[in-house]
């Protein structure tokens, strides 16, 4: 069973009940209320989940700065890991 935080993009998606409403309405059906709180729920779930993400505490002007930073410490060890592999210390076998 998947973690709550770990849904697909399906599971976000709000179209289906929206779909579901509207099916409801166009039958006149009673079942409006309960595919209503459906949605309702689904958004609710939604938020919770947008407030547990990673970063969302901070503006999109840190969040550039830490991207940049993250960039340039992967540039970094990337140059580092040529730089060892070239001094050929290391025997690396071949596949």
């Amino acid at each position: 069973m998947a973690a709550p935080e770990q849904k697909t993009q399906e599971d976000c998606s709000l179209l289906p009940q929206v779909h579901d409403i509207i099916k409801c309405m166009d039958k006149d059906s009673q079942d409006v209320h309960q595919e209503l709180n459906k949605l309702k729920t689904k958004i609710q779930e939604a938020r919770e989940q947008i407030s547990t993400m990673p970063g969302i505490s901070m503006s999109p002007e840190q969040q550039q700065q830490q991207l940049q930073n993250v960039r340039e410490q992967v540039r970094t060890k990337n140059k580092l890991l040529q730089k060892y592999r070239s001094l050929c210390m290391f025997d690396i076998p071949k596949a």
